[in-house]
């Protein structure tokens, strides 16, 4: 949807009493009209959105969570990109801090991609606003419960051929290669989520997690980020329009929520 210069804030935020704390970066969908218009036409089906997840996640408020959840899509601004548009997997391809093409490489822009001077705004606007909000909740929820747990949740289509090869595996956990979360909670972790064979799953496979993971995950302070980048298709239907699937959902849900209760626990 594009909507007025200003008709969303940079993000929604729901504060909790508990220790969890979840990031949503990539769950908007709003475009400012001024980068709107100078975008292809393909931009307007937001087909790289991490959809639904609010919806899926839907047990947060009783777990006590703090959410932080993105409006502005990801093709505004990436915030699980550092600002300095590093490439957090090197050699491998990806889409950088402002995209200007979508995950199969359709240009997203009809003319000239966004400049120096538009990507600092972008910064500005969006971006800092949500990883101050990001950061003054952790140093809250640190304060107030001596750990943390920060879930970053992710979504993405099941086969993307510039990013991987073959099928995604259902559940993505990532690490940074085991240096964001306690060694132990992350296998507890992964232990749930390889527990149904329906269902597969890998730790710090090709998502080890992104900026925000690595930003923030440092255990021997008590700040343990996890990174959960899922499969779309065990919980909705990757074609436009897109549509959640309540029956696939419903196996889903119980998974999830079972791995952030023993990390909360593991927060006590």
């Amino acid at each position: 949807m594009i909507l007025g210069e200003h008709s969303a804030p940079p993000y929604l935020y729901r504060r909790g009493a508990s220790a969890l704390i979840v990031s949503m970066p990539h769950v908007g969908t709003y475009v400012p009209a001024s980068i709107g218009r100078a975008m292809a036409d393909v931009a307007a089906q937001r087909p790289d959105t991490d959809w639904h997840l609010p919806r899926l996640y839907d047990f947060l408020d009783a777990l006590g969570a703090t959410v932080i959840a993105a409006t502005h899509s990801r093709y505004v601004i990436d915030l699980n990109r550092p600002p300095d548009n590093t490439n957090l997997y090197p050699d491998q391809d990806t889409t950088g801090l402002c995209p200007v093409d979508t995950f199969d490489k359709r240009a997203l822009y009809r003319d000239a991609a966004p400049g120096e001077a538009q990507i600092a705004q972008r910064i500005e606007r969006y971006w800092k606003p949500y990883h101050r909000r990001l950061a003054a909740e952790i140093a809250r929820v640190k304060g107030e419960h001596g750990r943390a747990i920060l879930w970053d949740a992710h979504s993405i289509v099941s086969v993307a051929p510039r990013f991987f090869a073959g099928r995604l595996p259902d559940f993505n956990l990532g690490t940074a290669g085991g240096t964001s979360c306690a060694p132990e909670l992350a296998r507890r972790l992964l232990a749930v989520a390889s527990r149904d064979p329906a269902f597969s799953a890998v730790l710090d496979g090709r998502f080890k997690g992104g900026h925000i993971t690595r930003r923030h995950g440092d255990p021997a302070s008590g700040m343990h980020a996890v990174q959960m980048e899922m499969a779309e298709v065990v919980y909705m239907d990757e074609r436009p329009p897109y549509p959640f699937r309540g029956d696939l959902a419903a196996r889903v849900r119980p998974i999830l929520r079972e791995m952030l209760e023993i990390s909360l626990h593991w927060a006590e």
